[in-house]
């Protein structure tokens, strides 16, 4: 990952890396406030020897100091020093319990020796240290002098008594708590780390892109209200969205394909916005003046016919089988030459239906008719449909939910389209993020409405007076077999 991967990370999950900060802090204080408070004294001892005059018997006798300095040390923990001080000070402590009070050090290359007593009371911590001195001073004079001698050649002079202190020294409060924040705040960002390691959720076009080269043609920002306005383009032009889908119309006409413009849009599984995304896409395109057909090729859930407010019970499986016309099933909708075929009725046989070679020649009919050609299809991962009808199209263009779609489907979906050998016209991100760290691009609801292309007005308003009627749909050659069917004077109405 690079660092504004890490940038991303922290920013989304800033929330639980200040929680986790804060708690680090609060068990930090808790732990400071419930300890007791502990008083360190400190007495210092030093080392020398009563013999020898001469310079080489002083340095000998320094050796032998420094030499013993350590045993010392060791001592002041024993009972033969402790023992002496628990009877004079009447403490109602073991020795064991004194020596865990009790820190002995030497500096190096000294002889000096170091007493350190830390208590809770501070009064009781200045007089064990003192006492400790003088038991060991007696200690070591016991231990050092010979049998046959008067006195030891070593002598402990208490050279500073320890004083009373004022302030604790445990628990250091701000340390513990700037620990305590150091602690939370790593544990903060580990949390961060693997939940970002661990999120196999698309959310970014640099996911995709990890995915397939195939070009991002489009990102539909996300609209809590889609689903009570999945026809954004009519419900509101000036809307973001609806802009959004403009630029996947005009990126949609730079792609490299050779002859028709037919395209089957899917999605991995159910629920991205592919029926939605397919009929703003086909009204984006009638609006520029390209000449549409809208097909609902989801023979298991349509929602074409539902989205646009059009009789549906009559359409494409109907005109598979031969029981009507396509020309009495393209329903013209708008004021923009834009052709819609429903599903009709739901057949026991979809993928076979979409297979045949009656699907084949009405997409070649219609692909002579018309600019381009929109089939809303269902998901690949559920069924094999959409895989069937890309191989009879252009190319397939493929639905990815940001936040919803996880690369295993993705990737899945990819495959799948690869092994029936289709192509992948290009992918259109939906539901997309247009504030915080996974927000796509900039300038979502700057106001495109207001500056739409005065040439992209004028070719709609063109299409308007040209606009083609079903009856002059060269589609005779696929409608030779097909029954007419009669219309109510009421059908077909424009939206």
């Amino acid at each position: 990952m690079e660092l504004s991967d890490y940038i991303r990370i922290l920013r989304k999950n800033w929330l639980i890396i200040v929680v986790l900060t804060l708690v680090g802090i609060g068990i930090a204080a808790v732990f400071s406030l419930t300890r007791t408070p502990l008083y360190d004294a400190e007495s210092k001892v030093a080392i020398s020897t009563q013999s020898g005059s001469s310079i080489g018997e002083l340095q000998q006798g320094s050796n032998f100091s420094e030499a013993r300095v350590n045993t010392y040390v060791n001592l002041i923990t024993t009972p033969i020093v402790i023992d002496p001080v628990i009877e004079a000070l009447g403490l109602d402590m073991t020795a064991e319990e004194v020596a865990q009070e009790v820190t002995a050090s030497a500096p190096l290359n000294t002889t000096l020796i170091n007493i350190s007593v830390q208590d809770a009371d501070p009064a009781q911590a200045a007089a064990i240290a003192n006492a400790l001195g003088e038991s060991l001073t007696v200690a070591v004079d016991e231990i050092e002098t010979p049998p046959e001698a008067e006195a030891s050649p070593v002598k402990l002079t208490r050279v500073q008594d320890a004083t009373v202190p004022t302030a604790p020294v445990s628990p250091n409060v701000p340390l513990n708590l700037a620990l305590g924040a150091l602690v939370g705040l790593a544990l903060g960002i580990g949390v961060a780390v693997l939940r970002a390691v661990l999120d196999n959720r698309i959310r970014t076009a640099k996911d995709v892109e990890l995915l397939t080269d195939r070009p991002i043609i489009g990102a539909i920002p996300f609209d809590s209200k889609a689903k009570e306005r999945p026809l954004i383009l009519h419900a509101d032009p000036l809307n973001p969205r609806s802009e959004a889908f403009r630029v996947v119309r005009t990126n949609l006409s730079f792609i490299d394909v050779e002859g028709s413009h037919s395209f089957v849009i899917t999605s991995s599984v159910p629920a991205e916005g592919k029926s939605s995304t397919a009929i703003n896409l086909a009204v984006a395109l009638a609006d520029a003046g390209k000449k549409v057909a809208l097909l609902d090729c989801d023979l298991r859930k349509p929602r074409v016919a539902e989205y646009l407010g059009i009789e549906g019970g009559v359409g494409l499986t109907d005109a598979l089988i031969g029981r009507v016309r396509v020309g009495d099933v393209m329903l013209p909708w708008g004021n923009r030459s834009l052709y819609v075929m429903p599903t009709g009725k739901i057949p026991p046989n979809p993928s076979e239906l979409l297979g045949s070679p009656q699907m084949q020649q009405l997409l070649e009919a219609l692909e002579r008719d018309f600019d381009y050609v929109i089939c809303d299809a269902p998901p690949l991962l559920p069924v094999t449909d959409a895989a069937i009808l890309s191989r009879m199209t252009t190319g397939a263009i493929m639905i990815v939910a940001a936040g919803k779609t996880t690369t295993h489907q993705l990737d899945s979906a990819l495959e799948r389209l690869e092994t029936v050998d289709s192509r992948l016209a290009g992918i259109v991100m939906t539901m997309v993020a247009t504030k915080g760290p996974d927000a796509y691009g900039y300038g979502y609801g700057y106001g495109y409405g207001d500056q739409l292309d005065a040439q992209t007005t004028r070719a709609a308003r063109k299409s308007k007076k040209t606009k083609t009627k079903p009856e002059d749909l060269d589609i005779a050659a696929f409608d030779e077999n097909a029954q007419p069917l009669r219309r109510s004077s009421n059908e077909h109405r424009t939206a």
